[in-house]
């Protein structure tokens, strides 16, 4: 297997205006990727996102950067770099959300890419590259869900 990136392209019920406001306020984030965070959907804005094991109580929160922002096409961030790092090439993943309308709704194209850039032994490369891909996986469908009841309640 590459390891390079993870694609996906999935149609959604609600239009893009819609679908970017489900990835960029907080309590849309909160039910479909079950994070708590605040942040402002501008490029070189930072945010965190915070994820509370309902068991444990315990808490793990990842910082990212936003690296483009153009509502209601784009959205990009860059994530899992180390704390007190800089998210750049190299030592970041970029995901990347497109918005593309298509009838009534939304064609999103999302990608997480730069899993051979951060130079992690095949190992914990694969260990990731898995990781991320079944969340996306989970989450992405969560995605369109709760767009389409968002767009249901305007």
């Amino acid at each position: 297997m590459e390891y390079g990136s993870i694609e996906r392209e999935l149609y959604v019920d609600a239009p893009p205006q819609v679908v970017f406001d489900v990835l960029t306020t907080p309590e849309h984030i909160r039910d479909w990727w079950s994070a708590e965070t605040d942040f402002e959907a501008a490029p070189g804005r930072p945010g965190t996102l915070t994820w509370t094991n309902q068991d444990s109580g315990v808490t793990k929160s990842v910082p990212f950067t936003v690296v483009a922002s153009d509502p209601p096409h784009t959205l990009s961030f860059r994530w899992t770099h180390e704390d007190g790092e800089t998210a750049a090439l190299g030592n970041s993943l970029l995901v990347t959300f497109e918005l593309t309308p298509a009838g009534e709704g939304t064609t999103l194209r999302f990608r997480e890419s730069g899993y051979r850039e951060r130079g992690w032994e095949a190992a914990v490369l694969e260990e990731h590259y898995n990781d991320h891909r079944q969340g996306w996986d989970f989450y992405l469908p969560r995605l369109a869900a709760t767009a389409k009841q968002a767009a249901g309640a305007r």
